[in-house]
């Protein structure tokens, strides 16, 4: 007798019996763990803030710095463009010039050729006339007059900066380039002999006279009135320049000392007496002793006797120079 072999009974869908098949392997899940935020210590945020309030402050600093380089220049020089006067006002000729002329023709430099009157008594010396530190050449032709009055020829030029010359900002270099463009134009393009030829200046233009002629000892002589004593003072005596490498930034000096020392040609000093004495000064100041050539000093006294004291002193002092 046979046996029947059992049926396989399928139950939701598996066969009964069969042996379950192994689960496929599933990769373990790793979770990665959210960084936590950095943290900035309080130490790091205080030298942080520290360093940018200093950068700041030496930023603003260096502007300082730079707009005193730039502006100190009007804390002693006062210049104007507008010439009011010439010496027509004064019915004396004169001619405008126009000098050291760039590379494209234009003129750097403005001034009045005065010539010596046809009875003129020292018509043979010509005065380069240095003016101040404020206003420009229509501010100096009373001056001019008590000049052309002694009977010599007069050029008197406007520094750049100031009247018609070529804006620039003045500076003791370009004071001494311009002064120097001023002899060249008398020597080279007028023809007159630099012995011949007296440098005048009065204010701060004293200042550059003196400068300028301690160089230039082939000149006739120098006439200084009234130069001032430390003028750059105006500068480094300002509230601002507390602030700043003052010395650092301003390069003007104008030390009459060293130019005073080295002067090699004759001078005549002019100075009004000081306010507090009446009866002027016991004896000559101290730069005048510097000088070892030739030289006069007189006082100018106050009042209406200052012009003929003036005229009479220059023109002795001419006479002199001439004699020798």
């Amino acid at each position: 007798m046979t046996r029947k072999k059992p049926k396989l009974q399928v139950v939701a869908g598996k066969r009964m019996g069969a042996k379950p098949a192994k689960a496929a392997r599933q990769p373990a899940r790793v979770e990665n763990p959210r960084p936590a935020p950095p943290t900035v210590s309080g130490r790091w945020m205080l030298t942080a803030i520290a360093a940018a309030l200093a950068g700041a402050a030496i930023c603003a600093w260096g502007v300082l710095c730079l707009l005193f380089w730039q502006g100190s220049w009007q804390l002693l020089y006062h210049p104007s463009s507008k010439v009011a006067r010439t010496p027509a006002s004064r019915g004396i000729p004169f001619s405008p010039i126009g000098f050291d002329t760039t590379a494209s023709g234009q003129p750097r430099l403005s001034g009045w050729w005065i010539p010596a009157a046809t009875d003129g008594r020292e018509s043979r010396y010509t005065f380069l006339y240095l003016h101040g530190k404020n206003g420009n050449l229509g501010d100096t032709v009373d001056h001019l007059a008590e000049l052309h009055a002694a009977g010599v020829n007069l050029f008197a030029i406007d520094y750049r900066g100031y009247g018609q010359s070529e804006f620039d900002h003045p500076t003791e270099s370009r004071w001494l380039e311009d002064a120097g463009a001023a002899l060249q134009y008398l020597t080279e393009t007028r023809h007159i002999d630099p012995g011949t030829i007296v440098l005048d200046g009065r204010d701060l233009g004293a200042d550059l006279a003196l400068e300028f002629a301690a160089s230039h000892s082939e000149l006739a002589g120098a006439v200084l009135e009234s130069p001032i004593e430390d003028p750059v003072s105006a500068i480094f005596t300002d509230a601002r320049a507390d602030l700043v490498p003052a010395r650092l930034l301003v390069r003007d000096r104008y030390d009459l000392n060293a130019p005073a020392a080295a002067l090699r040609i004759p001078s005549l000093w002019f100075l009004p007496f000081p306010k507090n004495d009446a009866n002027g000064p016991g004896q000559n100041p101290a730069i005048f002793q510097e000088v070892s050539a030739r030289k006069m000093f007189v006082w100018l006294p106050p009042g209406r006797r200052q012009i003929k004291n003036f005229s009479d002193e220059l023109s002795r002092w001419l006479d002199d120079l001439q004699a020798h």
